[in-house]
C-alpha cells in the first residue's frame, strides 16, 4: 500500500472533503489487552478474564478496551499517510468519538479516514480527519470520531 504524501498545507487542502485511505488490518491480541490493561490499570475483566467471560460474560470473548481501539489509531494513521516538511504536530483534540461496536480479542481492524476539512491559522494547518476503525467481517465500526491536528509545516 502506498502512503499518501503530504508536504504541506496546500498538498493537504488538495484531499479536503475525500477519503485520503485506509490501513492495513491489525489483529488485537488478548496479549496486546493484557498490556493495555497493564498500562492503564483498567483490569475489568471482561477485557482481561476469557474465562469468566465464558461464565457470566455477555460477548463471547474478551473484547478490547474502547481506549485501546483509539490509542492504536496514530499507528494506522501513519500508515495512510506520510507527512514530510514538518517541524512539529499537535493532537489538538477529538470530536464525536462513539465507540459503536465491541472489538472480540482476535478480531481485526482497520482505519478508514476521510479529510472532513483543512484550514490555514496563523500559518498552522489544522486538519479535521473523520476516522472509522472498521472491524474485519463486520458491518458496524468499532469506533467513529473526528481528530483534529495542527501541523506546523517548515
Amino acid at each position: 500500500m502506498d502512503k499518501v504524501i503530504i508536504d504541506s498545507h496546500d498538498s493537504f487542502a488538495a484531499w479536503e472533503g475525500k477519503v485520503i485511505g485506509t490501513s492495513e488490518y491489525l489483529k488485537i491480541t488478548q496479549e496486546r489487552v493484557n498490556a493495555f490493561a497493564d498500562a492503564t490499570l483498567d483490569h475489568q475483566w471482561i477485557h482481561t478474564d476469557p474465562e469468566r467471560v465464558a461464565k457470566e460474560g455477555n460477548f463471547p470473548g474478551t473484547i478490547s478496551h474502547g481506549y485501546l481501539n483509539l490509542s492504536i489509531v496514530p499507528y494506522l494513521w501513519d500508515q495512510i499517510v506520510e507527512v514530510r516538511n514538518l517541524k512539529m504536530l499537535i493532537n489538538y483534540g477529538i470530536e464525536k468519538l462513539r465507540f459503536t461496536q465491541p472489538v472480540l480479542v482476535g478480531s481485526e481492524v482497520r482505519l478508514q479516514a476521510k479529510v472532513q476539512s483543512i484550514s490555514l491559522l496563523r500559518d498552522v494547518t489544522k486538519a479535521q480527519i473523520d476516522i472509522s476503525l472498521e472491524i474485519k467481517d463486520q458491518p458496524k465500526a468499532a469506533l467513529v470520531a473526528t481528530l483534529i491536528f495542527l501541523y506546523y509545516f517548515k
